[in-house]
């Protein structure tokens, strides 16, 4: 995943659907899933989704031309998922590389910054 954020594919935008998805679909209905989910699919924006189980993801991206879709799965654990009830997040690079490693990704930036002792 890391090559994918920081050099083969230019990914200027990282959303986080907080809905499950079935881990099945194929590039056709994940990009379906974007349209309906984020309103589009825009180019150099990449969209994350996971299964009930948060232990496998699908990360869809619209490079300018067409979509690649890549797969990851946690053999233990599962990835730590938002459940604020949104349909959608924002995430930053340094948080993409946080969840698809399965940490807590809300702590990283801002989040985690400490303001008060």
């Amino acid at each position: 995943m890391a090559t994918v954020a920081d050099g083969m594919i230019r990914i200027d935008h990282v959303w986080l659907a907080v809905e499950p998805m079935d881990m099945r679909a194929g590039a056709d209905t994940a990009l379906a899933r974007v349209v309906r989910v984020f309103g589009a699919a825009h180019p150099h924006h990449a969209y994350v989704f996971a299964n009930k189980r948060a232990n496998r993801m699908k990360v869809l991206v619209h490079d300018g031309i067409g979509v690649w879709l890549v797969a990851r799965r946690l053999n233990q654990g599962h990835f730590v998922w938002s459940s604020d009830g949104h349909g959608s997040v924002s995430l930053t690079h340094e948080q993409l590389d946080a969840l698809v490693l399965g940490l807590p990704w809300q702590r990283i930036g801002q989040a985690g910054i400490i303001r008060l002792v």
